[in-house]
């Protein structure tokens, strides 16, 4: 099961990981947090859904379908956009929600459906997301309380999954990128289409790295089609950092990396998210 903040982020992410693990008959499921109303989206994309958050969430069931995941689950809070907006004071926002209020919401999901293994983003939201914060530490409340009986009673028999994982960048790529990107007309420091993220807060902390998911051809394959169902957030980009970020996903793209929360990680490197679990291999 994957918390994650917004529509996109089950395929732009990890979606290759995800892809694979229903490729050997995993049940995969995403709870999304928001419904990314906050995205930029061409008028075009408009002519058919008359909201952002329409377009995007048609866009996450097209992409769900593509990558062959059992369901996805709305959480059903406000998009809060990127630190320091207006819209992360907006009411419904998940910015400004109680993690606590946002957790419950979690175990709930967790005992109903039983995941062996969680993944979520990382404690600083990749590059300092509001959306990619407040779901991590709540995934993180949830994980621990779900398998105790004292916490969110109403919210079904408790249960523990076996796994906790944050999905991370490797350290040393995203340096090496950071440092080409002024070579490639980019400012790692307004990066995007509304050159509003701040790709160095990825270099404030180094992420251990405890499991590497090769990543078959056949996987990368169908996380292609998925992200070509998110069409509207494609956009943007100059031709120029188009190559740089080709150049950087030829040398990462047979593997996504993940910090093992809990249990506590091994010396080992894990080749798998179940290892460890020999009723789930």
């Amino acid at each position: 099961m994957l918390f994650g903040a917004h529509p996109d982020d089950e395929t732009f992410g990890i979606g290759a990981t995800l892809a694979s693990y229903v490729l050997r008959g995993v049940k995969v499921y995403y709870v999304c947090s928001t419904n990314g109303e906050e995205g930029t989206v061409d008028p075009e994309f408009l002519e058919s859904c008359p909201s952002v958050a329409g377009v995007r969430r048609k866009e996450l069931k097209n992409a769900a379908e593509a990558l062959g995941l059992a369901d996805v689950i709305w959480l059903g809070y406000r998009d809060s956009g990127m630190a320091g907006r207006d819209s992360n004071e907006h009411a419904d926002s998940l910015a400004i929600a109680p993690t606590g209020e946002v957790a419950a919401k979690m175990v709930k999901i967790i005992r109903k459906l039983k995941p062996d293994v969680i993944l979520t983003h990382d404690a600083g939201g990749g590059y300092g997301h509001p959306d990619h914060i407040a779901t991590h530490e709540a995934a993180v409340m949830a994980f621990q309380a779900a398998g105790d009986p004292g916490q969110y009673p109403e919210a079904g028999p408790p249960f523990k999954p076996c796994k906790l994982y944050f999905s991370v960048r490797p350290y040393r790529l995203m340096k090496i990128m950071i440092k080409l990107m002024p070579l490639f007309g980019q400012d790692p420091h307004h990066f995007g289409r509304n050159r509003d993220i701040d790709l160095t807060r990825r270099m404030a902390v180094q992420y251990p790295i405890h499991a590497v998911i090769r990543l078959t051809k056949q996987a990368r394959d169908v996380r292609a089609v998925a992200a070509a169902c998110h069409a509207s957030q494609r956009g943007g980009q100059p031709r120029r950092g188009l190559a740089l970020f080709r150049l950087v996903e030829a040398f990462n793209r047979n593997r996504d990396c993940f910090m093992r929360a809990y249990p506590p990680p091994d010396v080992r490197l894990e080749k798998d998210l179940f290892e460890g679990m020999t009723d789930k291999e």
